[in-house]
């Protein structure tokens, strides 16, 4: 067989005008120590605060800690199965949660992964999970009540549209169900209900999905799940991930309330104590931040800022038609004293 060189140059010039060559840059890391479900990683110098990281490209985790020499990542997974060595990679995205009307009626966890058997949820809308609350320019009085359904509460008790309002008390004394009858009671009122269940075992939440279906209350509920048997850096996000989803509504003209039941103190406590290299007050400094949020908001505020991302928001809504929206919050604590003293200190300080 004769090689013709004219042949040769033709298919070598072919294969030159089909090659296409493309380069992925990725910055990465890699993990020098982990444990209790946090990660210490070298090598991301250009990392963002609450920038979402993937171990083995396969395990996502949340930068929080920013150092001179190395970055604190909690691990919002399996952390048994990440060590020592191993790459991680930046998303160049901040932890973000789904927002919309398709959240309605579904049970999330607090990364907005639905946790109820059903079909994926169908939003191109995502906001930050931190996000900073409103200044005192765009709130306005608390003077709507908002109605529980009992009796007993709603004659002594004023609970207001926008307030915040810590409901105290021992193992077995009723909290859950309050939160549950106040949910109900909202059944065309236009307000919309999100239920955080943190550190709650996973019947405990289905009793509640239970009764809110029951009682056709699903239909303008979300309920972000963090049980117990997750770790404790998704229990950590889980008020921030409510609030969010929460402020969707809000910014849209909507009345919202949100209720957290119940902090688990213990869990975040032990975790955040390592991570960060400074007093922590695990769930009680979430939680405060997180109900920092809740809000009566003037009618004359514009509701989206016109420089957000269409990431963010796809649509622009300006306010001037619209009337004040609430923003309501309800953590629920068992009553214990170190609760009480750091709850209330954090409160007197802000």
């Amino acid at each position: 067989m004769k090689i013709q060189p004219d042949e040769i140059s033709r298919i070598i010039k072919e294969k030159i005008e089909k090659y296409n060559y493309k380069v992925d840059i990725d910055e990465v890391g890699r993990v020098i120590e982990v444990g209790d479900g946090i990660a210490r990683v070298y090598g991301l110098q250009d990392i963002m605060a609450s920038e979402l990281v993937l171990f083995n490209d396969k395990i996502y985790g949340m930068a929080l800690n920013l150092e001179e020499d190395n970055v604190g990542c909690i691990i919002l997974g399996e952390g048994d199965k990440i060590k020592e060595g191993d790459i991680v990679k930046r998303t160049k995205k901040i932890v973000q949660v789904p927002v919309g009307e398709a959240m309605l009626g579904r049970v999330v966890n607090p990364l907005g992964v639905p946790l109820d058997g059903k079909e994926p949820i169908k939003t191109k809308l995502s906001m930050p999970v931190e996000r900073k609350a409103l200044g005192v320019v765009a709130r306005q009085p608390v003077k709507e009540p908002l109605q529980s359904g009992l009796k007993a509460i709603d004659s002594m008790i004023p609970i207001g549209r926008g307030q915040r309002e810590l409901i105290i008390g021992d193992r077995q004394t009723g909290k859950t169900a309050l939160a549950v009858d106040t949910i109900i009671n909202q059944k065309d009122t236009n307000v919309y209900c999100i239920y955080v269940a943190i550190g709650q075992k996973r019947s405990s939440v289905a009793h509640v999905v239970k009764a809110l279906k029951e009682h056709g209350a699903l239909d303008y509920t979300i309920i972000v799940s963090a049980t117990a048997s997750d770790p404790a850096a998704i229990q950590y996000i889980a008020p921030y991930s409510g609030v969010t989803i929460g402020e969707y509504f809000r910014d849209r003209g909507k009345h919202v309330l949100v209720v957290y039941d119940e902090p688990n103190l213990e869990i975040s406590d032990t975790v955040m104590s390592v991570l960060i290299s400074q007093e922590w007050e695990g769930n009680v400094r979430e939680l405060k931040n997180a109900i920092e949020h809740a809000v009566a908001m003037a009618a004359h505020n514009k509701i989206i800022p016109e420089d957000l991302p269409d990431h963010i928001y796809q649509t622009r809504i300006s306010s001037k038609n619209m009337s004040a929206q609430n923003f309501m919050h309800l953590p629920f604590a068992e009553a214990k004293e170190e609760f009480e003293k750091s709850y209330i200190e954090g409160l007197i300080k802000n």
